[in-house]
């Protein structure tokens, strides 16, 4: 956690409301931090129903596996519901061997017998430095208490307490209808580096009081973190950590056929909003950011194709220090287009920079002149938009610019 918040920090943090059947608590356990909350718990009133997304990592921490293992065993009455999350900062216990599993499996148990739920109902998530073996008697000695103490207003408590060296806390909340019955949701996040697809190092925990099978929860989660936490990039560092979790409580019952059903599109469309909410976010509060960075890629073979080069203009080093550096170098770009190793037309391609065109059909355009951008290269928000000229492929990615204060705060993160 930094004593400098973000210049990109959000102006305003929402207050989220409560959302029936889910309570949270937090407590100091100095794994890491000393004198600041650094462990999380919710616990959630049956019936809620769970579904998750995972990093890609070969390498995913023990929590992550504890999760999977879980979810998987969504065949049972007990897999497919969620009765408590438990969350820690400051260790993300990968990378750990045997020692790792043991001490997820020794919270998760004792987090199950003390709230009194089979040990398949408990996810958990860590958060930190690699490598390092969990003492699990610190975490374990803290449940009895954060048991006692849970309410269902601490959630700017529950956002401090994941972050590591995010700036501020990351919050967002939304209300939405599914068949005329009014449902919120709620998320709490955190992530400030080690951010890339698929999907960045990140935590983020969704709550809401829809009655929502896990199935069709699972399908709606995915559809979200595709079109959010799978689009940002902060250093193209992809965690062993990574998780997003949906809890939905049931406390307001609802009536629906299925995943596709045409009552779902307005809780769709606010959980794509909010988790594209968060997203941003994580992407503001990049280590050492001072510009944030939204890239457009129009005319590429399908939208996996432009989100791909999307992507490769978003990771590229000397895109994003070009950026910080207020140069706007377009050539770069072109750059990080043709390695992007999808089709582009080379002669047809065009580059736009904060809505003035640099290049056009595959050179310099004639018109522009570089003085018109230096109002757009010195703000805070840089808007870049390719078309590569094959079809009518397109997607939307979120960065930041990579700055000497990235390095700083990554040379330093284990002193």
């Amino acid at each position: 956690m930094s004593d400098k918040t973000s210049p990109l920090a959000p102006a305003f943090q929402p207050q989220l409301p409560a959302i029936k059947g889910v309570q949270l608590a937090v407590a100091e356990t100095g794994i890491k931090y000393k004198d600041r909350s650094d462990l999380m718990l919710a616990i959630m009133q049956p019936p809620a129903t769970i579904a998750g997304c995972f990093t890609t990592s070969k390498t995913a921490s023990a929590p992550v596996d504890y999760c999977k293992a879980n979810l998987a065993a969504s065949t049972s009455p007990s897999g497919s519901k969620a009765a408590a999350i438990i969350v820690n900062a400051g260790n993300a216990n990968a990378f750990t061997g045997k020692k790792g599993q043991s001490s997820t499996e020794k919270i998760g148990d004792m987090v199950a017998a003390t709230i009194g739920c089979p040990t398949e109902q408990v996810y958990m998530a860590s958060t930190g430095v690699i490598g390092e073996a969990l003492d699990p008697s610190d975490i374990i000695s803290a449940i009895d208490n954060l048991v006692e103490t849970a309410n269902p207003d601490a959630w700017p408590e529950a956002a401090k307490a994941i972050m590591t060296t995010d700036t501020f806390a990351k919050q967002a909340t939304i209300q939405t209808q599914i068949a005329s019955q009014t449902v919120t949701i709620n998320g709490i996040a955190k992530g400030s580096g080690m951010i890339a697809p698929n999907m960045a190092t990140m935590l983020v925990f969704l709550f809401s009081d829809a009655s929502l099978p896990a199935d069709v929860a699972q399908k709606l989660l995915t559809g979200a973190v595709d079109q959010s936490f799978n689009s940002i990039s902060v250093d193209s560092d992809t965690s062993t950590s990574d998780t997003v979790l949906l809890c939905a409580t049931g406390q307001e019952p609802t009536n629906f056929q299925g995943p596709d059903d045409e009552t779902l599109k307005d809780f769709k469309l606010a959980l794509d909003k909010l988790t594209r909410n968060l997203a941003h976010q994580i992407v503001r509060d990049g280590e050492g950011a001072e510009k944030f960075i939204s890239i457009t890629v129009n005319g590429a073979e399908n939208n996996l194709a432009a989100r791909k080069i999307g992507l490769s203009i978003a990771n590229s080093p000397l895109v994003k220090t070009a950026i910080a550096g207020q140069d706007a170098n377009w050539g770069r770009i072109v750059m990080a287009v043709g390695k992007a190793g999808e089709k582009a037309d080379r002669d047809a391609l065009s580059i736009d920079i904060g809505g003035i065109r640099v290049a056009t059909l595959g050179e310099a355009d004639e018109s522009y002149k570089e003085q018109d951008l230096v109002g757009h290269m010195q703000g805070r928000e840089i808007d870049i938009t390719v078309d590569v000229g094959i079809a009518s492929g397109s997607a939307t990615v979120w960065t930041c610019d990579l700055t000497h204060r990235y390095i700083e705060i990554n040379a330093d993160y284990r002193s």
